[in-house]
């Protein structure tokens, strides 16, 4: 297996009893083009009645100012009675996440999210405030950087993070925008087919396929699958498995070895 040479600056520790509220949508969008306020329930039963103001990290935007991408979330978000303020106007952004009372982590290119969570010292900072107690919310690029990698993005790697191991919140690999569809004549590698390469070489990893209007709400050690259309499961050796929100998918949750 291969091991990132950042591994040593920045260990990767395996915590086996964990809190954390989680909520990770495949897309901010639903169908008709809403944005974000089609979770409205999953986003306030995941922050609760206690929380007002919501850390929001814009590091995916690549095309749009982290200014702007914050405007744009801070609307839902206020329909809502909640509070959005950027990480990027903290004056340490360290501190900012240690004192957030939930985090919101916007879509984008997942390689640049990751590469600025890097550079401002922020995986681990994440990780310990969410095992603390803070909720907390990815769409897209946001919701993939919660696994253990960012190996099964379909982000172009257009920077290079300083490791691809990721917040690992969760046991599981995450490939948001799940779709069969397969464009007539098209003649490269279906999502599915992908998928199977990874778990190939990662063979102890399992993939979850999030499809579009989905989401997962994790609480400690249980997840539920939000939406009305199934997600498909990789791993190695097994065949592709489909799940309802009516299935248990909670296993997914137990431990599994590191992926690349």
């Amino acid at each position: 297996m291969y091991i990132d040479a950042a591994d040593a600056k920045y260990p990767h520790p395996r915590i086996r009893k964990m809190t954390r509220r989680l909520l990770l949508l495949s897309s901010s969008r639903d169908a008709a083009g809403v944005y974000l306020l089609h979770s409205a329930s999953l986003i306030t039963e995941t922050l609760g009645e206690s929380v007002e103001r919501v850390l929001f990290i814009p590091y995916a935007g690549v095309t749009i100012a982290h200014s702007a991408y914050t405007a744009k979330a801070a609307i839902p978000f206020a329909t809502l009675g909640y509070h959005l303020h950027s990480i990027a106007d903290a004056p340490n952004p360290i501190d900012a996440v240690g004192n957030a009372q939930a985090i919101v982590v916007g879509g984008g290119n997942t390689f640049q999210l990751l590469a600025s969570l890097y550079d401002n010292d922020l995986v681990r900072a994440i990780r310990d405030r969410v095992h603390a107690g803070a909720p907390y919310i990815g769409w897209s690029a946001g919701a993939v950087v919660t696994a253990p990698t960012i190996g099964t993005t379909n982000d172009m790697p257009i920077i290079a993070p300083a490791s691809l191991r990721s917040l690992d919140l969760i046991p599981f690999q995450i490939n948001a925008h799940f779709t069969d569809y397969q464009q007539p004549d098209h003649q490269g590698e279906t999502r599915a087919e992908r998928l199977e390469e990874y778990i190939a070489v990662n063979r102890a990893t399992r993939v979850l396929g999030l499809r579009e209007g989905s989401s997962l709400s994790i609480v400690d050690d249980e997840i539920t699958l939000n939406g009305t259309f199934t997600a498909p499961v990789f791993a190695f050796g097994v065949q592709r498995l489909e799940y309802s929100a009516h299935d248990d998918i909670s296993f997914l949750l137990r431990e599994q070895r590191h992926a690349v």
